[in-house]
């Protein structure tokens, strides 16, 4: 949730502590993201080095949530891709499509509970059987939708994905030619193997 106003600054000192400019005074991580869930954006640098450890204030904050009982939204199956993609060659694409695949959430969010609650309370065929449904779907669009933005976005990944749509049809045409000279020779073989 960006907004025009500038960020608010949080200061962390060597003792650990938290300091709030915006209303003098310190601060926990359990506050910071209490202002994250009341969409107010803020800063933090260490207060010695001037360095901005935002990032690592947020990622402890995550850490936190995870570790309380019963609000864990990263499944370890997904952690496990993500650990797996710092160092590929795809890391660089990774923050772009969680972020674009979060901001589509975000907007679609009243949409998406709607189909929620009706397929868990069986709108979608009964005992919450629809609820992956719904998922898959709302995943397979933004999938999509990130798909066509990064086409847009990288004009030789179009072009190269354009050519290895022709090759593909060129081998399909290939193995069609292949085929029909098969049947031909099939039919030469019975033709000879009736004229003996």
């Amino acid at each position: 949730m960006a907004s025009d106003k500038e960020p608010t600054v949080i200061k962390k000192y060597a003792n650990r502590r938290l300091y709030h400019t915006g209303t003098s005074s310190y601060v926990t991580l359990e506050d910071l993201a209490g202002l994250v869930r009341g969409g107010e954006d803020f800063v933090v640098y260490d207060a010695k080095s001037g360095e901005d450890i935002t990032r690592s204030v947020l990622a402890q904050i995550i850490f936190d949530e995870e570790a309380k009982d019963g609000q864990n939204l990263l499944p370890i199956a997904f952690l496990r891709q993500l650990i797996r993609f710092y160092g590929d060659s795809m890391s660089a694409l990774v923050p772009r499509y969680l972020e674009f695949s979060m901001d589509n959430l975000t907007k679609d969010q009243g949409q998406f509970r709607e189909q929620m609650t009706k397929a868990f309370s069986g709108g979608f065929g009964g005992a919450g059987g629809g609820a992956m449904d719904a998922i898959q779907a709302q995943t397979r669009a933004n999938m999509q939708m990130f798909t066509e933005a990064f086409r847009l976005f990288n004009p030789f990944a179009a072009a190269a994905a354009a050519k290895a749509q022709e090759a593909s049809a060129a081998k399909g045409d290939d193995l069609g030619d292949l085929k029909r000279e098969l049947g031909e020779m099939r039919d030469r073989l019975d033709k000879l193997s009736k004229g003996k």
